[in-house]
């Protein structure tokens, strides 16, 4: 029985999978978070801006997936179009009127089984102040400990779509489309790690 147990646990630090108790908390990191959104541009091109996030909470457990919860605040002084007029003009009073609502935030308010680490992550979407329901298809891509970090670490990516007119922000619909494709990658750190490594 003793040479089972050794052996079970023998495969699972072999495949690099952590034991620790669940659920965990990981604060989710800026520098390897990206929430990436597209449109298309009168028909001739599909620019695409980054967002990112200034601070970000998971709580997640392998073993319950659905009981997972997120919130994340992004913020539109980190927009970034790779080109800097553009920049300036999606912040202004006709699209996001950056100045009047400085950030978007997504909070979890149901998680579903997908699939094979897949889940759907259904969570309220706040945008230029309006709240709208949004749904995320999630595939988990890693929860294990960090290799250079010594710590537990989970990543994801998500996809997802949504209208800008629900949220207030039309302009030049739908010569510039109204349809906006979510695409968002980011990985976490234990919270109390994150802190003690990071200082926050």
């Amino acid at each position: 029985m003793r040479k089972i147990a050794y052996l079970a646990l023998a495969s699972l630090l072999a495949t690099g999978t952590a034991l620790h108790a669940a659920p965990v908390t990981y604060t989710l990191d800026p520098g390897h978070t990206m929430v990436l959104f597209s449109w298309n541009h009168f028909g001739y091109s599909n620019p695409t801006a980054d967002i990112g996030i200034s601070q970000g909470t998971l709580v997640y457990d392998p073993a319950a997936p659905t009981k997972a919860t997120v919130d994340v605040t992004m913020p539109l002084s980190a927009l970034d179009t790779h080109v800097p007029a553009l920049d300036e003009h999606l912040k202004k009073p006709d699209f996001l009127d950056a100045d009047k609502y400085p950030t978007m935030t997504f909070k979890s308010t149901k998680v579903a089984a997908a699939g094979k680490d897949k889940l759907k992550v259904t969570g309220d979407l706040t945008v230029h102040g309006v709240t709208k329901p949004v749904t995320l298809d999630v595939t988990v891509n890693k929860v294990a400990d960090h290799p250079m970090l010594k710590a537990p670490a989970a990543g994801f990516n998500a996809t997802a779509m949504i209208k800008r007119s629900d949220f207030g922000v039309g302009a030049y619909v739908p010569a510039v489309s109204d349809d906006i494709k979510i695409s968002i990658t980011t990985e976490g750190l234990e919270a109390a790690a994150y802190k003690e490594k990071f200082g926050k």
